[in-house]
């Protein structure tokens, strides 16, 4: 389940359907009507990569370029439809705020009296959890080693990674609300039952907000393994620091706490797991 960034970046949402500003007859708006419909189009077809929206990005910097001495709302829209692309649909789930930053230090560069350009720093500083967030990620990479951590679990018993040193583990992200979750925790319990007696465990990151909610869903769907929950959601602990805005997200572990797979769903995490433990 996709954390959004809950945009007042434009008037048009791209996902919405809309095929762009609203009314306008200029130039300017004709020309990104006209550039949104073909992005629109795309992700009618399941396009959420950059190099898929290519031709579409290049055209906005295009547009910016012809229009840019105008100083208007409207060229200022042009630039902001960029940054939505690439926070909304570019890398989907979790976006790309990096490269949306870009366009928005431009705005503020280029067109700052613009409606736009007096609200971005506001938007940009929304921004800044989710560029440091992405920045985490990128070093959380196959062969890494995983940061760890000294926890209090669920049931106030200690939980640290390094307890663990020695054993495959997953580390798994999750919540009860998370439809994606749920449906995978049957793969992830055979697993777990499988495998446990071998050295395989999981340790549960839960972003639940209701410490009764999460209590119960433990106990109905007999969930053994520990789980670190402090009731703050997107903002819990262990979230923030290993920069998770997407549930469920997965770390499988070695037994020296470096990473072996990411977010392995279905056969691959059993798979995983009976490979890692075979070199042990």
């Amino acid at each position: 389940m996709k954390k959004f960034f809950l945009s007042a970046l434009v008037a048009v949402v791209i996902l919405s359907g809309q095929s762009g500003l609203a009314d306008g007859t200029n130039a300017v708006v004709t020309d990104l009507n006209a550039l949104v419909s073909k992005v629109n189009a795309k992700i009618q077809t399941g396009a959420t990569t950059e190099k898929d929206f290519a031709d579409e990005l290049k055209g906005f910097d295009v547009l910016y370029a012809k229009y840019q001495s105008l100083k208007t709302e409207e060229v200022a829209q042009i630039l902001m439809m960029k940054a939505q692309l690439y926070l909304e649909v570019i890398d989907a789930p979790s976006g790309d705020p990096e490269k949306a930053e870009a366009s928005l230090l431009q705005i503020k560069h280029d067109l700052p009296d613009t409606a736009s350009g007096k609200r971005v720093d506001a938007i940009l500083d929304s921004l800044k959890g989710q560029i440091a967030a992405e920045r985490i990620r990128d070093t959380l990479v196959v062969g890494a080693t995983f940061p760890g951590f000294d926890e209090k679990d669920v049931a106030g018993k200690p939980l640290s990674l390094a307890s663990y040193r020695g054993k495959v583990v997953l580390v798994d992200f999750w919540a009860t609300w998370c439809g994606p979750c749920v449906a995978e925790l049957p793969n992830v319990t055979a697993t777990y039952q499988k495998y446990h007696d071998q050295g395989f465990d999981i340790i549960g990151v839960s972003l639940d907000e209701d410490q009764p909610t999460l209590e119960r869903f433990l106990q109905e769907n007999h969930i053994p393994w520990q789980q670190f929950y402090d009731g703050k959601k997107w903002d819990n602990r262990l979230a923030v620091k290993y920069g998770v805005n997407v549930t469920p997200t997965t770390y499988l572990l070695d037994g020296d706490g470096k990473i072996i797979g990411l977010n392995l769903r279905g056969p691959a995490l059993a798979a995983a797991v009976a490979t890692a433990l075979a070199k042990k």
